[in-house]
């Protein structure tokens, strides 16, 4: 998400109580997250969700607001963003909410930061950035099987991705990036406000959709214990002329 400078972000987000900077913080050393998570909250029993792109956290504060039984750690790569993002949620949910971390991170690198014994159940990914103007760029998708497996490596057994998209390039891609990396569809469909799935938290893009009449793809994969041994990194799709 690309937004103007703004000269408050980093200040507040460095008094924050909830905030980690894993890019230029003292928590940016490789490594030295994982393993960590549970005990950075109040309640280190309850289940763990990650969101991969918080963006804004229109969503991501109703989120938690609804659902003190559950801690979150939502991730982005801008201060600016997460700046937004850190008084959405001190609106929402209060000004130090013991189920939220507030992770400054590049996500494409993810397995560095957790590790098997945090055990998120859940990743959330909606509106990643579909990369579809070129199939060189297929990679940098959140959903591609380089991505899916570093979720394998600390996932919970039988932990769950939710998944939603506009786009439909993406999210017919998507479903065979599931499939390789071992994830079982347990929800699926092509237009989730037609469909009345949830629970279901409206962001900022998602509004903007709705309001262009754009249907929202969907779905929610299972990982599987097992999974095709192949090399992520060197995979891409091949299309027909």
């Amino acid at each position: 998400m690309h937004m103007r400078t703004k000269k408050w972000a980093r200040p507040e987000l460095q008094a924050c109580p909830f905030f980690i900077d894993s890019i230029k913080g003292p928590d940016a050393e490789d490594g030295v997250l994982k393993g960590t998570w549970r005990k950075r909250f109040a309640d280190p029993e309850l289940p763990l969700h990650l969101e991969m792109g918080c963006g804004k956290a229109v969503s991501t504060a109703k989120m938690i607001a609804d659902n003190p039984g559950v801690n979150y750690v939502a991730s982005d790569l801008s201060a600016d963003v997460l700046g937004v993002a850190r008084r959405n949620i001190v609106s929402g949910c209060g000004g130090n909410p013991g189920n939220v971390q507030l992770l400054m991170a590049d996500i494409c690198f993810v397995d560095k930061l957790f590790a098997k014994e945090d055990a998120p159940e859940r990743i959330y990914i909606h509106f990643c950035n579909p990369w579809t103007e070129h199939l060189r760029h297929e990679k940098r998708r959140l959903t591609h099987p380089r991505q899916l497996m570093q979720y394998r490596k600390f996932l919970k057994e039988n932990g769950e991705i939710w998944f939603k998209t506009d786009d439909d390039v993406l999210f017919d891609d998507s479903l065979i990036y599931f499939e390789m990396c071992g994830f079982e569809p347990v929800t699926l469909g092509r237009d989730l406000h037609r469909d009345g799935f949830g629970p279901n938290w409206v962001s900022e893009h998602e509004e903007k959709y709705m309001a262009q009449g754009v249907p929202i793809k969907y779905g929610v994969f299972r990982m599987k214990p097992e999974v095709q041994d192949f090399d992520p990194t060197r995979f891409h799709l091949k299309r027909g002329v």
